[in-house]
């Protein structure tokens, strides 16, 4: 490849200078103030000739360079492109790239090595057998991570579907090993997988199984290229190995791992004569100038290890008046001093010895405290806050030092350190005083603190607290992030920095630091997740706050982990944290905080049909929030508020409130709250029979989520706009409606949302006809909210199962459907719902035979509908009514009812219905 590139170089230069001399033959044929000699002077006098020659050599140095182009050197590849993707303690967090880390220059020839896995993946495919997982074991410093990156740059165009390159940080100083439920959500992550659909909860092995799983899936039929950098154990990668035949797994480790079916490439130290090319290639130097024998030791001194010869080789390139003798009377001299340390790590540490110290003394300090630094990647900004130094400045030491070879440049303008370069920088910290860990942390905190405070500002909802940026934050430089798409990649990007840096924070108890960068991070995780990974950190927060016994900081951490639970449906642990915090804000007076937890616990209760307790809690929280003068919590407690009261088929009640909350909402230009009360409003107008409004409640909600770009609240929009669309005859539409909203659960993983679409799905399907199909889908519905805990949907669910069994002539098993389904809908206090399983039980009991008790269910609905003012229930209870008369006591009997009937259906837009008892009205005068 070099000679190549150097061949076309030359080309270029040559075809460059006879290009140029023609044209100043042509430029001076006509002049008589230039005579150019020899037989350049007969050219001249000839300038037809020279336009000829011009053209000729323009054409042909144009066609070599196009083969040059198109000629590929067999066994290497171009650069791929980035494709696009289909416990107790504080959280952590992979670091996953999305595509290869950039090939490094400093690769030298393992030819024999990159021969044998090539040839071994080649064989595997062109087989059809599944490809092993490659493990490359090797000493510190051999070149193991630079290998692997090579070897999959080579080997890219056979893994089209991506290439992932995960850091399990296996033996990084200061750092834990990556645990492997953490490093799959990242690889989900990283491979398109919403936050929201990656599996949680507390049994850290099974949600490793449930992610391994997912994470399997997701490459299945997939030809992709993962590597698993610096592992410590088979145990902690086992989980990440995919289930498919045509992945290649190429992972690094500092140690034999026992892999089943493995093919292990050991990388040794290189031959001599392999070392000493790559020092002479990357020292710049003439081959002929270096005394060979000197270059023997020079070698042998570095172990014969990749990274301290191509360090050695950085000295004396940008030492041009060094000799290689003075380079080696240099690191023999470290190399004594370094002499405490390990053989291998020794000669490595020694060629860190010699870069380190042709540092400037600025340069040196700050290579010292990254030392220090919790995290995996480091940007300008993190360096400028370690070194207390400008922006400006950090960028320039860090191009310094990656001039220097000591710290690794990756995309995005940042920056890594090798694992023993970080082991040598903290050691020099270790001998001087210029800085410890402690100050290290501090410094890095207080940054992303500051940073922080800028992202929350377009993240957190208008109106809500944004914690304050600490002491001195106006001295500390940020990014700029001029958007919430900004604000949210840098949080992304940042992620599991922050999250060491609170880890680290909290082995030195540094507990104040851990409180803040928790409570900074929590409006983040609330919508990006992992949530369990939100849980951990919510709860060292906690901790730490009891530790300090800052009651305020306690309250707020259990409020978060509140939250979180309820996202994740652990409704008892979720309810016990944010009922101990109010006890907690109580205890210290904060009635906003108070209000906050108070209104989060009420929404618990309502979602687990306890609706006196949420009433309360959303009354009292009203109330606070009054006293304190605070309009968007006044308008939260009113919409949710406005929830239970539908729940409990208070309509007019639930109308009144959540109209006030939308007021607020548009008074205040919240427009994600605003689309919130639009859309309870309709499903609120639809239960009343106004279905027209209803649909305009829905677009209108449907089209903010959609300016907001909230998928998840659009496909409620979309459920709820299916049902007004298919209790007015338009099935179509509502199937569509419902298919559409199903894709965004589906793809959002939100499990609550999906089992609505898909009872709603049922029910379409029982009323075109397909009673099979309805049966298991509202099957598989009703153990989605079962498994949940949402006793709603579980009520509904049975209800429509019991219509579609009696449908299927399974007429047992659709009374006790029913009758499960009434037992809680009446502990829920949904006395429209209740009256809806009547009406259905009725139906049941009239055509099993016995109109007599069916008129009596009939009638228990009509009083419950016309009580709470639900028309189509009381439409369809008289209708039942009507029918059963007619069964018992002839058609005269049963005309009134009937009327009675067709005349709400009508005004509802019913018209299917309405038709229906048209006719029997029709044939019974007939």
């Amino acid at each position: 490849m070099r000679a190549r590139r150097g061949a076309t170089i030359a080309v270029i230069a040559g075809g460059g200078a006879i290009t140029t001399m023609l044209v100043g033959l042509v430029t001076n044929a006509v002049s008589a103030q230039s005579h150019w000699p020899s037989w350049l002077g007969w050219l001249q006098a000839h300038p037809w000739l020279s336009f000829v020659i011009l053209g000729v050599v323009t054409a042909g140095l144009t066609a070599l360079l196009t083969a040059l182009d198109d000629h590929q050197v067999p066994g290497h590849s171009p650069e791929p492109t980035a494709r696009p993707d289909d416990g107790s303690g504080p959280p952590g967090a992979a670091l996953v790239l999305r595509s290869l880390p950039r090939d490094t220059t400093a690769f030298t020839d393992r030819s024999a090595e990159l021969e044998s896995l090539v040839r071994s993946v080649r064989a595997a495919q062109e087989s059809g057998e599944a490809l092993l997982v490659h493990v490359i074991d090797g000493m510190p410093g051999v070149g193991k991570t630079t290998f692997a990156v090579h070897a999959g740059h080579v080997l890219s165009d056979r893994f089209p579907d991506g290439q992932l390159f995960v850091n399990l940080n296996g033996y990084t100083t200061g750092r834990s090993p990556v645990q492997a439920t953490e490093a799959l959500a990242s690889l989900l992550a990283a491979t398109g997988v919403p936050t929201q659909q990656i599996p949680v909860g507390d049994d850290v092995g099974a949600i490793t199984q449930a992610r391994a799983a997912m994470w399997r899936s997701r490459l299945a039929d997939k030809k992709a290229l993962l590597i698993l950098d610096n592992a410590a154990s088979y145990r902690q990668l086992e989980p990440l190995l995919p289930g498919g035949s045509d992945c290649l797994v190429l992972v690094t480790s500092r140690k034999r791992l026992a892999v089943q079916e493995e093919v292990v490439l050991p990388v040794e130290a290189l031959p001599s004569d392999h070392a000493v090319d790559l020092f002479i290639r990357l020292s710049g130097r003439a081959a002929d100038s270096l005394d060979r024998d000197v270059l023997d030791d020079l070698v042998r001194l570095c172990g014969y290890l990749p990274l301290g010869v191509s360090l050695l080789a950085a000295r004396l390139r940008h030492h041009p008046s060094w000799s290689v003798e003075d380079l080696h009377e240099r690191l023999v001299a470290a190399q004594d001093r370094l002499g405490e340390l390990r053989a291998g790590e020794r000669a490595v540490a020694a060629t860190f010895d010699l870069s380190y110290r042709d540092l400037s003394p600025e340069g040196q300090h700050f290579f010292q405290c990254l030392g220090f630094y919790p995290g995996t990647e480091l940007d300008a900004y993190v360096g400028a806050s370690l070194g207390s130094v400008s922006v400006v400045v950090a960028r320039q030491l860090l191009d310094g030092l990656y001039d220097a070879h000591l710290i690794d440049e990756h995309q995005g303008s940042r920056h890594r350190l090798h694992d023993l370069l970080r082991d040598y920088a903290r050691g020099l910290a270790d001998e001087g005083d210029s800085m410890d860990h402690v100050q290290a942390v501090q410094r890095v905190s207080n940054y992303h603190l500051a940073a922080l405070a800028v992202a929350n500002e377009h993240i957190v909802r208008g109106g809500a607290i944004v914690l304050p940026p600490p002491d001195g934050a106006e001295n500390v430089e940020t990014p700029g992030m001029e958007s919430r798409t900004a604000a949210l990649a840098w949080l992304e990007n940042e992620r599991p920095n922050i999250l060491a840096c609170i880890r680290q924070a909290d082995e030195l108890a540094l507990y104040d630091l851990v409180i803040r960068l928790a409570a900074a991070m929590a409006p983040f995780l609330r919508q990006a997740g992992p949530w369990d990974q939100a849980v951990g950190l919510h709860r060292t927060a906690a901790e730490a706050a009891r530790h300090t016994g800052d009651q305020q900081a306690l309250a707020g951490a259990l409020a978060e982990l509140g939250v979180v639970r309820r996202f994740m449906a652990s409704y008892p642990e979720a309810t016990d944290a944010l009922n101990e915090a109010v006890t907690q804000y109580d205890a210290v007076g904060d009635r906003r905080g108070k209000a906050d937890a108070l209104n989060q616990v009420g929404i618990v209760w309502y979602l687990t049909a306890d609706n006196d307790a949420s009433a309360r809690a959303q009354t009292e929280a009203l109330a606070l929030y009054r006293e304190l003068g605070d309009r968007l919590g006044q308008a939260n407690a009113l919409a949710d508020l406005g929830m239970v009261r539908r729940q409990t088929s208070r309509f007019d009640e639930a109308v009144e409130a959540q109209s006030e909350a939308l007021s607020i909402y548009r008074e205040l230009g919240d427009r994600q709250g605003e689309a919130n009360s639009l859309r309870d409003l309709g499903i609120v107008h639809c239960l009343m029979g106004k279905y027209g409004l209803a649909i305009r409640r829905q677009r209108e909600a449907f089209d903010i989520y959609k300016e907001l770009d909230d998928r998840v609240h659009q496909a409620y929009a979309l459920n709820e706009l299916g049902v007004v669309q298919r209790l007015t005859g338009n099935h179509d539409e509502a199937r569509d409606a419902h298919t559409q909203a199903l894709e965004h659960y589906t793809e959002l993983g939100d499990r609550f949302g999906r089992a609505n679409s898909i009872r709603h799905l049922g029910v379409l399907d029982r009323l075109s006809g397909d009673t099979p199909t309805a049966i298991r889908v509202l099957e598989e519905a009703l153990d989605t909210y079962r498994d949940l805990g949402g006793r709603g949907g579980e009520a509904a669910s049975l209800s429509e199962l019991g219509v579609a069994r009696s449908i299927a002539g399974q007429q047992a098993s659709a009374v006790e459907a029913f009758r499960q389904s009434l037992e809680i809908l009446r502990d829920l206090g949904d006395r429209c719902g209740e009256a809806e399983v009547l009406n259905h039980s009725g139906v049941l009991l009239r055509m099993s035979g016995d109109p007599t008790a069916g008129r009596g269910r009939f009638e228990q609905a009509l009083v419950l509908a016309r009580e709470i003012r639900c028309p189509l229930e009381e439409a369809r209870a008289l209708e039942g009514i009507g029918r059963c008369y007619r069964t018992i006591d002839g058609p005269a009997r049963a005309e009134g009812m009937l009327r009675e009937a067709l005349t709400v259906y009508r005004r509802l837009g019913v018209n299917a219905s309405a038709d229906d008892v048209e006719r029997l009205l029709v044939s019974q005068t007939g």
